[in-house]
């Protein structure tokens, strides 16, 4: 298998990235080293450290691919023509062989895992009154991206009846042996949630909160995103174990209190390069446009050919009943998203919305779009003068840091887990904080799952705080109105809004060759079903409640690999 051979390369130390500038967070692979020559300094646990974050940066993870399974949820389309691969996602249709923009995802967490383990493992042989303020701060980190990986792992492959493979090298008997060898698959993915919380309670003890951290040092793994990640897995451990709702809404009040996290006054300034390390901050991937790091998703998400300025690449959009969960009073909606008509400053200049690229749709994400309103256009059109993003448009990352978590999610997590303990009225508290914030003219007093669901929707959309995964969970075991709900909004068609001239922002609505609908009590027209994204089948904890193992791995592993119920082996 192939993390067999990624455990046995990584046996001579991890991989050694070093910056190819001034930020520790820029990591190039330029080889390993040897155990005979490393583990022995301070700068050799740095070194070590510095390769945990080489995944983070990745087209195959943030930079774009895990974001191929959103188009399963009802916010995304896929706004470009696509293969089999991504539409076999979209489509609930995996079988273990042709999702390959998935796939990658299992390869490289499972390597930051080995890269994780070996760190633990020498940091722990040193006697604990003897390690240094930053082999223990190396070994926080490598605790948090453990169980980081790890649960990007048991969430997407994990079921209650089928685990996921881990291992930790502290607990090997035989160091030499255990360690070229397959790691053993948990009985279930509860068993992963046990050992992931786990390492996040020792990252939690070893790391400090972020308001302590110097600016040379933003971006590594703090208390606050140790016990952020906490609240995620209890979230998703409680559709197993409800008895796992009461141990959030603590954490959540720590975090805020303890590590003083709090929301922006302006749901929008989020998203702004200024605020990458605001009060909101909990977990982030860290991008800069000047030399290619981080995220290129903000460029992947821009329109296709950025109508001429910048290569962007116009891979996903939002859908029509994502803009129809929000009322007209929302100041979400227009940060989130543009229709026809709406302005926006671009490379200096104020533009109007509209868009000839690909699949048509009518909408465009907002959130990712202040990196391109600095510089200016050129006599032809082009972007230039702008150092907030890239100047390579096949590496189009930005200056914005792409958020993985925010404050605003834990207390959409504390309300959650309060409404599932009948306690809906202590629910109202950070529900209306959420709300407010929006001016959506809503006021909570004892708030219901239907109304966190929109809440959730709203505030985390086009986000990687993995929309599908929500609904997944939210329609299992239950055949309550919002379990229902989840359930019909993974099944349903997508819509976009057709113009009678695409090329001009003022366009009509085309009438005439789209229908009238009814979404979320609303009334549209010029609706069109969005082009190979029908209504699906699903079945709540059913084959495609989880991906597939890639067969090829199955069937390398001699058995020591059980393929998840449902989908073929071979």
């Amino acid at each position: 298998m192939k993390y067999k051979i990624i455990f046995f390369f990584l046996t001579i130390g991890s991989f050694l990235l070093t910056s190819c500038t001034d930020s520790w967070l820029d990591t190039v692979n330029e080889g390993t080293s040897t155990e005979s020559n490393f583990w022995s300094t301070d700068d050799d646990f740095e070194s070590a450290a510095t390769s945990l974050y080489y995944c983070m940066s990745l087209e195959e993870t943030f930079g774009r691919n895990l974001f191929w399974e959103q188009g399963a949820s009802d916010d995304i389309f896929f706004s470009r023509t696509r293969g089999s691969s991504q539409m076999n996602l979209a489509n609930l249709k995996m079988d273990g062989s042709t999702e390959g923009s998935i796939k990658d995802i299992y390869n490289e967490m499972y390597t930051t895992m080995a890269i994780a383990n070996n760190i633990i493992y020498h940091a722990l042989l040193i006697d604990e009154s003897s390690r240094t303020d930053i082999i223990n701060r190396t070994l926080g980190e490598a605790y948090f991206m453990r169980a980081f990986a790890h649960f990007m792992i048991a969430s997407r492959y994990g079921r209650l009846d089928n685990g996921v493979p881990f291992e930790r090298y502290e607990d090997f008997t035989d160091y030499e042996t255990q360690l070229v060898q397959i790691p053993p698959q948990l009985a279930s993915v509860t068993d992963n949630y046990q050992y992931i919380i786990e390492d996040l309670e020792s990252a939690a003890t070893l790391l400090s909160w972020f308001k302590n951290y110097s600016s040379d040092n933003y971006g590594r793994p703090s208390k606050d995103a140790a016990y952020g990640y906490m609240v995620k897995v209890y979230a998703y451990w409680a559709q197993y174990d409800s008895d796992k709702w009461s141990l959030i809404s603590d954490i959540v009040d720590n975090v805020e209190t303890q590590g003083v996290r709090s929301l922006l006054s302006n749901f929008s300034d989020v998203f702004k390069i200024a605020n990458n390390w605001s009060n909101e901050y909990i977990w982030s991937v860290n991008s800069s446009g000047s030399n290619y790091a981080g995220s290129e998703f903000p460029g992947i998400c821009l329109d296709n050919k950025g109508w001429g300025a910048y290569n962007g690449w116009g891979n996903f959009k939002p859908t029509l009943e994502l803009w129809a969960e929000y009322n007209e009073q929302d100041s979400r909606r227009s940060a989130t998203i543009m229709e026809y008509g709406d302005e926006f400053t671009y490379f200096g200049t104020t533009k109007k919305f509209y868009s000839t690229a690909d699949n048509e749709c009518g909408f465009h994400f907002m959130k990712y779009m202040e990196p391109y309103s600095y510089g200016n256009l050129n006599e032809n059109g082009v972007g230039e003068n702008n150092s907030y993003i890239s100047t390579n448009g096949d590496r189009p990352t930005t200056d914005l840091n792409v958020p993985l978590m925010r404050f605003s999610e834990l207390l959409l997590f504390k309300a959650e887990a309060l409404i599932m303990q009948s306690r809906n009225s202590e629910a109202a508290e950070p529900l209306n904080r959420i709300a407010i914030r929006a001016n959506e003219g809503v006021t909570y007093t004892a708030p219901t799952m239907m109304d966190l669901m929109h809440e959730r929707r709203c505030e985390l959309a086009g986000e990687y705080t993995d929309r599908l995964k929500d609904l997944k969970r939210w329609s299992a075991g239950g055949s309550d109105d919002w379990n229902l709900d989840a359930l019909a909004k993974i099944k349903t068609a997508k819509h976009g809004i057709k113009h009678v001239d695409r090329s001009d922002s003022e366009s009509a609505i085309d009438t005439a060759n789209g229908e009238t609908m009814e979404i979320n009590s609303k009334i549209y027209q010029g609706v069109f079903e969005l082009s190979n994204m029908p209504a699906k089948t699903y079945v709540p904890d059913g084959t495609y409640s989880v991906l597939p193992y890639e067969i090829n791995q199955v069937l390398k592993s001699n058995g020591a690999l059980k393929q998840n119920s449902g989908y073929d082996s071979n």
